[in-house]
């Protein structure tokens, strides 16, 4: 199906919107010591490139996997959140984490959600283009309305938690550092699976449970993001970042 450029104009306005909102407040938080605008500029091009990425790996997943192991589909979608995750993290460790300005811990977890709202913007365009190119607009808000508070933000807490973990082993050993970030990748590769296995039931018994979920792990990340900052903060001279 071809698309007019009006749907995809919509359709990217829709769904860079919401992750730029996020960012917006990511970025408000950081604000005393703000990072350079150009690195986050890269963080959040390197986030959409993981989506080009992503696609014909999620493809493979769908027509290679069995469907009939328990719990229905369970494979595939343990395959897209492994993907997702793996993928967010290598394009982060490849264009951004490695740069000088990546110098203190909170860094890692502001570049690492920067990276999964520019993945997250790109997402929530392709879930849009469908219902906005049949003329389905309300439809296409009511996705948007629940991708803004529901799966943008499970990338946002999932890349958290890697980041979270090079955060706090900053001045480790690489071997610690290592094992830090293997076992984020493993919660948030956890998490993002579950919270798309509870939200694609089809009886939605599990949504509300699903956004409890991810809701509480956007409390946990808020709490150890003010850690973060207060350790930074009572290091550094007045007035200086």
């Amino acid at each position: 199906m071809v698309f007019s450029p009006v749907t995809l104009g919509y359709a990217f306005i829709g769904g860079v919107l919401p992750a730029f909102v996020w960012l917006y407040f990511l970025l408000k938080e950081d604000a005393r010591c703000p990072e350079p605008r150009h690195v986050i500029i890269i963080a959040v091009l390197a986030g959409m490139l993981a989506v080009p990425l992503a696609l014909p790996l999620e493809h493979f997943a769908v027509t290679s996997l069995p469907k009939e192991l328990p719990p229905p589909g369970g494979s595939v979608i343990l395959a897209w959140a492994f993907i997702e995750e793996v993928l967010k993290y290598l394009v982060a460790a490849a264009l951004v984490l490695w740069r000088r300005e990546v110098n203190e811990s909170v860094d890692f977890v502001v570049y690492m959600i920067t990276v999964a709202l520019g993945f997250a913007a790109i997402e929530n365009m392709l879930f849009l283009i469908q219902p906005i190119a049949m003329g389905h607009l309300a439809d296409g808000i009511a996705t948007e309305n629940l991708r803004f508070i529901g799966s943008t933000l499970v990338h946002v807490v999932c890349s958290s938690i890697v980041g979270f973990a090079l955060a706090f082993t900053y001045r480790m050993r690489r071997r610690i550092r290592t094992a830090a970030m293997l076992v984020g990748l493993i919660l948030a590769i956890t998490l993002h699976a579950s919270f798309n296995f509870l939200i694609i039931q089809r009886d939605g018994s599990q949504t509300l449970t699903a956004f409890s979920v991810v809701w509480s792990g956007a409390v946990v990340f808020l709490a150890l993001f003010e850690i973060l900052k207060y350790f930074r903060y009572r290091t550094l001279p007045a007035n200086t970042c």
